[in-house]
C-alpha cells in the first residue's frame, strides 16, 4: 500500500462528506478551512484528515506543508481541448477591429478549426491533445470535460471522440466526453441546416451511443448558430440515448438558450455573458448549473457574466476555462480564478467553490473529486507559503501553486 502523510496543513475545501446538491446562491461563499491539520493519502485516495494531535504515526512518508494551503484540484467542466491547431491569425484580425461574427462569416472561427481537424491524422491529433492534457494537469486541473464539435462531419466527430476516449483511458485524471456536433453548420450544409442536424442526430449520434463515446450532448444555442427550438430537438435526441445535456447559451445575446436548457433539465448551461432578468430568474429557479467562462470574455473583450446578480438570485454557478483555439486559448484555471474575482466580483471562497466542488457537480464527478473528502481521489493543490486563499486570485502574475498531486503523487 502506498501512503503519504501531509502535516501542519491548512485545508481549504475540506468536507466530511459531499453535499447532496451543488452550492447555490450565498452558499457559494461557504468554504470550510481548517488549520494545523494532517491529511493522510493511501493508494491514491484521501483516507482521512484531522487535527495534528490526532495524526497517525508509523512508517508513513511525511511531507511537512507548514504555512501552505492544501485545496482540491480544479474541476474544469467546459473545454475544447482536442483541436488541430491554433488560430492566432484571427486574434490579429480582431485586433484590427473585426468582430467574432465577421470572422466566422469569412470562414474563420469554428469552421476554420473544423477544416484543419478534418485534415489531421488521428494519431497526430491525439499527440497534440495529450500535450495540452498534461499541461493543464501541471497547472492544477484534476478533472476535465472535453467536447467534440471541431469535426462537423461523421468521420471527424467520431475521430475527436475517439481521441477523448484515449485521454480518458490514460487514467491520469477523470475525463468526461461531450458530443457537440451542433457547434456550427459546416459549409457543405449551409443551405440545409435541418439536413445537417438530421445527419448528426439520426446517423452520427446512434454510432456514438453504440460505442459509448460520449457522456453528454451539447449545442451552441445563440445568435447566428442554433435556435432554442433546434436546441430542444438536439437535447431530446440525446436524452433518448441516455446523454444528459450541457448547452452553450447566452454568449453573444440573451437568445433564449438558458431558458431552453432549463426547460430540458440540462445539467449545465455554459457561457452566460449576456443574461437578462428572465434568464437569470430561470436559472436561479432551476437545478441546472450555470457555468461561467471568464477566459472567453477576457479574450474576446465581451461582457463578463453578472455573477453577483446570479448569486443574489440564488443560482448555482461553476467556473471553467473554455479552453479552445479561437476564443479562450488557455486552460489555466488559476487565471480563471483571478478573473472571477477581479472581473466577476466573486469572493475567493465563491470562486474556489465554483471551480472545484460545483465544477465536479457539472461533470457528475462529485463522488470522486471537487473537495477534500475521505474516499475521493487525492488530486490536490499545495500552495507555496501564503497568508490566505485570497492570495491565489490576488497574485495572478505568478502561480501560487507549488505542488500538484495526482492520485497522491507529485506531477
Amino acid at each position: 500500500m502506498s501512503a503519504l502523510l501531509l502535516t501542519n496543513a491548512t485545508l481549504a475545501g475540506a468536507r466530511s462528506h459531499t453535499p447532496e446538491l451543488p452550492l447555490s446562491g450565498l452558499q457559494l461563499n461557504e468554504l470550510p478551512q481548517f488549520t494545523d491539520q494532517y491529511l493522510l493519502i493511501e493508494d491514491g485516495l484521501i483516507a482521512a484528515y484531522g487535527p495534528m494531535s490526532e495524526a497517525p504515526t508509523g512508517q508513513i512518508p511525511v511531507r511537512d506543508v507548514r504555512g501552505r494551503f492544501v485545496l482540491p484540484a480544479w474541476c474544469d467542466s467546459h473545454t475544447h481541448l482536442v483541436y488541430a491547431a491554433s488560430r492566432e491569425q484571427e486574434f490579429e484580425m480582431r485586433l484590427h477591429g473585426r468582430t467574432y461574427e465577421e470572422i466566422a462569416a469569412a470562414g474563420g472561427g469554428i469552421i476554420n478549426s473544423a477544416m484543419m481537424l478534418r485534415a489531421m491524422d488521428e494519431s497526430e491529433l491525439y499527440d497534440r491533445s495529450y500535450q495540452r492534457f498534461v499541461e493543464v494537469q501541471r497547472q492544477g486541473t484534476g478533472a476535465i470535460e472535453i467536447k467534440s464539435g471541431y469535426g462537423l462531419d461523421e468521420a471527424s466527430e467520431l475521430k475527436m471522440l475517439r481521441v477523448i476516449r484515449r485521454l480518458k483511458e490514460t487514467n491520469e485524471i477523470p475525463v468526461k466526453a461531450t458530443f457537440l456536433g451542433a457547434h456550427a453548420i459546416p459549409p457543405e450544409y449551409k443551405q440545409d441546416r435541418r439536413g445537417y442536424l438530421r445527419l448528426m442526430l439520426e446517423q452520427v449520434l446512434p454510432k456514438i451511443a453504440g460505442e459509448g463515446l460520449a457522456d453528454y450532448i451539447d449545442v451552441f444555442c445563440d445568435t447566428g448558430f442554433f435556435t432554442p427550438g433546434e436546441a430542444k430537438w438536439i437535447m431530446e435526441a440525446g436524452a433518448k440515448y441516455g446523454l444528459p445535456a450541457k448547452i452553450h447559451a447566452n454568449e453573444l445575446a440573451a437568445s433564449g438558450g438558458v431558458e431552453a436548457g432549463v426547460s430540458m433539465n440540462a445539467l449545465s448551461v455554459d457561457h452566460l455573458e449576456e443574461m437578462d432578468d428572465a434568464s437569470i430568474n430561470a436559472l436561479a429557479q432551476s437545478s441546472t448549473i450555470g457555468t461561467m467562462l471568464p477566459g472567453c470574455a477576457f479574450f474576446l473583450g465581451i461582457p463578463y457574466p453578472q455573477a453577483r446578480k446570479m448569486i443574489q438570485a440564488g443560482a448555482t454557478l461553476a467556473l471553467a476555462s473554455d479552453y479552445n483555439p479561437g476564443t479562450a486559448p488557455s486552460g489555466n484555471m488559476n487565471f480563471v480564478l483571478s478573473l472571477a474575482c477581479v472581473k466577476l466580483k466573486m469572493t475567493p471562497a465563491e470562486a474556489i467553490n465554483a471551480a472545484t466542488l460545483n465544477g465536479a457537480f457539472a461533470m457528475q464527478q462529485e463522488p470522486v473529486c471537487g473537495s477534500i473528502t475521505p474516499g475521493k481521489l487525492a488530486n490536490l493543490l499545495i500552495t507555496r507559503p501564503i497568508s490566505s486563499v485570497g492570495y491565489l486570485a490576488y497574485h495572478f502574475g505568478s502561480p501560487a501553486i507549488e505542488t500538484v498531486l495526482r492520485s497522491g503523487k507529485t506531477i
